[in-house]
């Protein structure tokens, strides 16, 4: 049986008013080019893409349990459609526990909840002289160990701080075994940064944040990724990047894709929450640790889009920035993008831009609390 919902629908090739044919995969695309900012018909764009969660609805995913299934649902009511289920630095046996959870969770997608992709693993293997909002537990890696943790749960993404002693080679060890790997919460210089890419990584862990800063005498990891990168990870709730510093990234990096590292926080009122060991604080639209350090976002995906339009961005382009790249930068052929043959993973925006309606693999979402 197939569904069908019409409006101005963001196809692979442009814009289109016409009417999308659905069951869990995309059946037909049936319309006529059109220019959206003159139609007034709702629009119809990919399901948002989100490579770095940490938590949403109360829940952080190192609590294990049922936290992956709570989370993927607070994010589904917001758009999002699949998403890594991110790690904090941690002891061995909370990253398995956590590990575990997300493996079962990536297993068993539950009605109304985001598609859990695997695992994005930010974290041991990072600089501890630049943890940003991650506890005290950064280690060298092994790839013995990273073959362990990758037998419970999908290892789609990696964040590491290349200039530790082995991780080069690691790097290319990763790479060749088909895990994207990415450079983050690093004090690397800029020629660290080159290396690594050379070494086959392949993105940047929030751009700009928890990495060593441009400048023109040490252009840093950050002057690395804008003079190099193909991909990298952007937290665009203005207040993690400036809105100055995402123009910089966007004009350098081609397939710059946004994020929103969301904690337990998201979709939740002011107060004290968890963030793998840390006690944070949601206020004023931020999530802090004690001292004042940012300590992963209350983003939505909704809103990041709606942010970059605000910087002046295309719907279109906006979109894949939320949603394409991201899928492209995983191997995501079948996510992502509206085309025959692909899942049914639409939202359903207002002229506002706000959500009327989300479908994840062809069902349609409750909306409820979002």
């Amino acid at each position: 049986m197939s569904d069908a919902i019409k409006g101005n629908i963001l196809t692979s090739s442009g814009w289109v008013k016409g009417a999308v044919g659905f069951g869990e995969r995309i059946t037909d695309i049936d319309g006529a080019a059109v220019d959206p900012t003159v139609n007034g018909d709702d629009y119809i764009i990919p399901g948002f893409i989100d490579l770095h969660v940490h938590g949403g609805g109360g829940k952080d995913i190192m609590e294990a349990g049922d936290a992956p299934h709570i989370i993927a649902a607070m994010h589904a009511r917001h758009g999002t459609t699949s998403l890594l289920a991110t790690t904090m630095t941690a002891p061995p046996h909370e990253i398995t526990a956590a590990l575990r959870s997300i493996g079962a969770a990536c297993a068993d997608r539950r009605p109304g909840a985001a598609r859990i992709l695997g695992v994005h693993l930010e974290g041991p293997y990072i600089n501890s002289g630049k943890l940003g909002a991650q506890p005290n537990y950064a280690r060298a890696a092994t790839l013995a160990e990273v073959q362990q943790l990758g037998t419970l749960a999908p290892m789609r993404l990696i964040t590491v701080a290349p200039e530790i002693a082995g991780h080069l080679n690691l790097v290319r060890e990763l790479s060749n075994a088909g895990i994207r790997v990415q450079i983050g919460h690093t004090l690397g210089s800029y020629e660290d940064g080159v290396a690594a890419l050379e070494h086959g990584a392949a993105g940047f862990t929030h751009l700009f944040n928890a990495m060593s800063p441009l400048h023109h005498r040490e252009p840093g990891m950050v002057g690395a990724a804008l003079a190099h990168a193909q991909y990298a990870e952007l937290i665009p709730d203005l207040l993690h990047v400036h809105p100055g510093a995402i123009k910089v990234a966007l004009r350098s990096i081609p397939h710059l894709y946004c994020v929103t590292d969301s904690t337990a926080a998201t979709g939740m009122p002011d107060g004290d929450y968890k963030l793998g060991r840390h006690s944070v604080q949601k206020c004023m639209g931020g999530v802090r640790l004690p001292d004042g350090t940012l300590a992963g976002s209350t983003l939505t995906m909704d809103q990041a889009l709606r942010n970059l339009v605000s910087l002046g961005l295309t719907l279109e382009d906006a979109s894949h920035r939320v949603s394409t790249y991201a899928a492209d930068y995983l191997g995501e052929t079948e996510r992502g993008r509206l085309a025959i043959g692909a899942f049914a993973d639409m939202v359903v925006l207002d002229r506002d831009l706000k959500i009327k309606a989300v479908y994840i693999e062809g069902e349609k979402c409750d909306l409820t609390d979002a």
